[in-house]
């Protein structure tokens, strides 16, 4: 019978191995079905005896490492000056209870106000983003053969949606008081207070409020998923560029 960790890497490699590219991914796969049957028959009875030239251990780091390599990848492109301000896709508006606030300001000229809190909402979430790449790392290391078989039987996006569930909690747990603090660092909620003055200045507004730590949070989280899947589609198709000795070493240098 095959070890747990023989088990893991026959899953891990097979649920990396559906890339998007036909071609592609089945080099892929069969790259990895090679590493795994080297390793499992290098004994009697197919058992790993630790005498193969690539031992099974190996394997299933390697794969850890791709998927840690992977998460650093998003982590550093959204975690960095512009990485959501600059970026339309991900670029976090102004919560859509503070709209009536945004146009009523933009009838009297003060339009200002609010564009400055919108800049200082995307600052706080890139300040703040860093924090997750230690909570995906935990992650990956806490990773099961039940995680990795659910998985493989899982949809192409099946690793990016297993985060999302096992961590979106932690991980608000972890950025919330980031996102609080970094709010104050870069002026947002001063920022916020003046805007809010200015609109309360104009006569017969309703009145309105935001949770701003809330707003950052939800946008950062879903900047981070949206940018893991992509990443998820790298690493199928061209396992997370085997940038490091050990993807080089496992899966080869690549191209």
């Amino acid at each position: 019978m095959m070890t747990n960790i023989t088990k893991i890497a026959a899953i891990g490699l097979a649920a990396l191995a559906v890339a998007a590219a036909p071609a592609a991914s089945q080099s892929w796969l069969e790259k990895g079905k090679s590493l795994l049957d080297n390793a499992t028959k290098s004994a009697p009875g197919g058992t790993s005896s630790g005498a193969s030239s690539l031992a099974v251990d190996e394997i299933a780091k390697g794969l850890k490492e791709a998927l840690k390599v992977g998460t650093e990848r998003v982590v550093s492109t959204v975690g960095q000056e512009n990485g959501f301000n600059g970026n339309s896709e991900i670029h976090i508006p102004l919560p859509e209870t503070l709209a009536k606030v945004q146009s009523t300001l933009r009838t009297v000229g003060a339009s200002g106000l609010a564009d400055d809190l919108e800049l200082r909402l995307n600052r706080a979430a890139e300040a703040a983003t860093p924090k997750a790449k230690e909570v995906f790392w935990q992650a990956i290391s806490d990773m099961s053969l039940d995680d990795a078989k659910r998985i493989y039987d899982g949809p192409n996006d099946a690793a990016t949606q297993y985060f999302r569930g096992k961590m979106s909690g932690p991980l608000a747990d972890s950025m919330r008081p980031v996102v609080d603090s970094t709010l104050s660092d870069v002026g947002a909620i001063k920022a916020y207070d003046t805007m809010m003055g200015q609109y309360k200045s104009v006569p017969f507004v309703p009145d309105v409020k935001a949770d701003l730590t809330k707003h950052v949070l939800d946008r950062s989280l879903d900047a981070l998923f949206l940018y893991l899947g992509r990443e998820e589609a790298a690493i199928r198709e061209n396992p997370v560029k085997r940038s490091t000795a050990l993807l080089q070493k496992v899966f080869g240098a690549g191209s």
